[in-house]
C-alpha cells in the first residue's frame, strides 16, 4: 500500500494544492464517558497517530501536508479545541500533537449527546481550509442525539462542497456500569449509517469498547488516508477523459 501511495504522488497534478487533506476528529466527551474511558480515548488517538503504517502514509509529501485538527463535543454548544489545524510535515509535528493531547484537560462533560452540534462545528472548522484535496470529519461518539439538532435534518446546504464526515461508533457501559449489548452497538452503527456520514465513501468503524479505540482508529484512519489518495487519482484519471 505504501508503495502505491508514493508512486501515486509522483503523478502530475498531485503536488497542486495547499494539502492532501484536512481531516477534524471530534471527540465524544459527553457524561456517558467515563473518565478511564475518556483516556483511552485520548490515548487510543495518540497510539492511531502514531502507528508506523499512519505515520508513513502521514509523512509522504510533506510540501503537500495533511493538516490534523481535533475538537471534542457534548452538548450543543459544548465544543473544545484540543488541537488546532496543524500541518503534519515530519516526527517533530506529530510529537508536538502528542503532547497537545496528552496535556489537554478534558473540556466540558454535558449530560447530554449532540451529535449534529457537533456536525455542524466541524464543518465551521474545516471550511477554514478551503484549500486542500480532501476536507473530511470524523465523528467519534458512544450514542445517538438526544438533544440539538437532529443528524437527519441537517441538509448537505449546511456541509461544505466536498466534506466526508465519516464515523467511528464505540460500545460503552452506561451509567450503572453494566456492559452495553451487541444488540446496542449494531443499533448505533446504523442509526450513523443512516443519519450521520455523509459524501462519497463515508463508513462507519466500529470499536466494541473503549479498550479497542486505539485499533480501531487505526483502521479509520488508513482508510480515510488511503482514500484521499486513491481520490485524487481518479479525479485526474477523470480529467483526461
Amino acid at each position: 500500500m505504501i508503495r502505491l501511495c508514493l508512486f501515486l504522488l509522483l503523478i502530475p497534478g498531485l503536488t497542486q494544492a495547499a494539502c492532501r487533506q484536512a481531516l477534524s476528529l471530534a471527540l465524544d466527551v459527553s457524561s456517558s464517558v467515563d473518565d478511564s474511558e475518556y483516556q483511552l480515548q485520548i490515548e487510543g488517538v495518540i497510539a492511531a497517530l502514531n502507528a508506523p503504517t499512519v505515520q508513513q502514509i502521514l509523512f509522504l509529501q510533506p510540501e503537500t501536508p495533511i493538516i490534523l485538527h481535533v475538537f471534542e463535543w457534548s452538548g450543543p454548544v459544548n465544543h473544545t479545541i484540543v488541537v488546532p489545524w496543524t500541518p503534519i510535515t515530519g516526527p517533530a509535528d506529530l510529537a508536538r500533537i502528542t503532547a497537545q493531547l496528552r496535556a489537554h484537560e478534558r473540556g466540558v462533560k454535558a449530560p447530554n449527546t449532540a451529535v449534529g452540534s457537533a456536525m455542524l462545528a466541524g464543518f465551521t472548522y474545516l471550511e477554514q481550509q478551503p484549500d486542500c484535496w480532501l476536507r473530511t470529519l470524523d465523528i467519534s461518539g458512544d450514542g445517538e442525539t438526544n438533544t440539538g439538532p437532529l443528524p437527519e435534518e441537517i441538509g448537505d446546504d449546511l456541509r461544505p462542497e466536498g466534506v466526508i464526515v465519516n464515523g467511528l461508533v464505540v460500545g460503552s457501559g452506561n451509567f450503572f456500569g453494566d456492559q452495553v449489548s451487541l444488540q446496542s452497538l449494531e443499533d448505533l452503527r446504523d442509526y450513523y449509517l443512516e443519519n450521520v456520514i455523509r459524501g462519497p465513501g463515508a463508513f462507519v468503524e466500529v470499536a466494541l469498547d473503549y479498550k479497542d479505540y486505539a485499533a480501531t482508529m487505526e483502521r479509520k484512519l488508513l482508510r480515510e488516508l488511503a482514500a484521499q489518495i486513491l481520490g485524487q487519482t481518479d479525479d485526474i484519471a477523470g480529467s483526461k477523459g
